[in-house]
């Protein structure tokens, strides 16, 4: 894995900016200063027409450190209303062609002004935009990404003064190897944290716009579950929207702010971390681990993680299910080094905590190939996770954070 996020006042001067300035302070960004220009935008999922000013800003060329196969970007952004931003990302081969810009998001934290989404459709000769990730299409071949440059677009309605903020924006690359089952780790540290523990299954059948609760919204829920950990969540007048008297209203807001209208679900894994980073001082990533014993040292740190895997029910003892993909907040290790996880599919809010075999859950989660119940080979995450921290960590939540790139 290579790691590459933009986020220092530096970073920010390095890149080129087209009607952005730079903000100084605690936390580095970028917003709108004279627009560059005006652009016209027909929401696809409301079919209405805006006019919208935009300027942009390009980051250097990153050179990864791994000749890549696949390629997830994520970023950190304020949007009131009237504003949003375009998330675009171009990739070099190895033979020095580049592909096209690639949408890899159209987002704001509301929808009130564009409905967020991904966008289908996006490919050249030799790889593909799938929702959330740039692939290769065929890793056999030998093609692989060396470099990649990010372009973000910030928008706002003419004439006004609003201006989105872009704090983080930035990329995972990593070579997927083909492995249906990983080494063994040892286990090194015990920890529980104190994460609140929310279900998915009582919201079953709740907001069908936004994928009717229950399986459906696992990733939400395992989000605000993080959020709340450090201390932040939504205000009174966020949740006025949700019908009175529903469990965790909580959760159902982050659903709707994480629904992506072209997936048509909330398991967008740059639109959790965005809607993460929404919350004051919140800063979140997308990307992979490659070990379990990274997953404890940022447990022992004090943050817990978010993970996707995929399974049979008989490949992870305890479950009683099986999935095509799941997230689940790992909020510690037992001295046995057993894995405790907040897994959001379960029945009520007790039942949330549960302890999972370390090997069985090790291998489900960092294992890239799997066979599903009718003995087809489909792919798995390969470590894929969400990574949420406040802006000031402590000195040991920062050594751990920055020996994984993410600083």
């Amino acid at each position: 894995m290579d790691n590459r996020f933009w986020h220092t006042y530096t970073d920010w001067r390095h890149g080129s900016g087209n009607g952005t300035r730079v903000l100084a302070g605690p936390r580095p960004g970028l917003a709108i200063a004279t627009p560059a220009g005006r652009t016209d935008y027909t929401d696809p999922h409301t079919g209405g027409t805006a006019a919208w000013e935009y300027a942009t800003w390009t980051s250097p060329a990153h050179r990864s450190a791994v000749p890549a196969t696949e390629l997830i970007t994520s970023w950190n952004a304020r949007t009131p209303a009237g504003t949003w931003i375009a998330v675009e990302l171009s990739a070099a081969y190895a033979d020095g062609t580049t592909t096209p810009w690639f949408v890899m998001g159209r987002w704001a934290s509301g929808d009130g002004d564009i409905r967020r989404t991904s966008v289908d459709g996006q490919g050249d000769a030799h790889s593909s935009v799938w929702t959330d990730v740039l692939s290769v299409d065929d890793a056999s071949t030998g093609v692989r990404f060396t470099s990649y440059r990010i372009r973000v677009t910030l928008h706002r309605t003419p004439g006004s003064r609003l201006t989105p903020t872009l704090w983080r924006v930035g990329a995972m690359a990593s070579a997927v190897p083909d492995r249906f089952e990983v080494p063994a780790s040892t286990p090194v540290h015990s920890r529980e944290l104190r994460v609140p523990r929310y279900s998915q299954n009582v919201h079953i059948g709740q907001y069908p716009e936004y994928d009717n609760g229950g399986e459906a919204w696992c990733s939400p829920t395992s989000s605000q579950m993080i959020i709340e950990y450090w201390g932040r969540g939504p205000t009174a007048e966020d949740l006025a929207w949700v019908r009175p008297g529903l469990p965790d209203p909580q959760v159902c807001h982050a659903a709707r702010s994480t629904y992506d209208y072209q997936y048509g679900g909330c398991g967008n894994w740059p639109f959790n971390a965005a809607y993460a980073a929404t919350y004051r001082d919140l800063n979140a990533v997308v990307t992979r681990l490659g070990t379990l014993t990274d997953l404890e040292r940022l447990v022992r740190a004090g943050i817990p993680v978010i993970t996707s895997q995929s399974f049979l029910e008989e490949e992870l003892t305890g479950a009683g299910y099986g999935t095509a993909g799941h997230l689940m907040a790992v909020v510690g290790f037992t001295p046995a080094g057993d894995v405790i996880a907040n897994d959001p599919a379960s029945p009520d809010n007790p039942a949330v905590r549960r302890v999972y075999r370390r090997r069985e859950w090790e291998n489900i989660w960092l294992r890239t190939k799997r066979y599903d119940a009718t003995g087809r080979v489909r792919s798995g995450s390969g470590g894929v996770c969400y990574v949420f921290w406040p802006q000031d960590p402590t000195p040991a939540q920062r050594l751990v954070l920055r020996s994984l790139g993410l600083l």
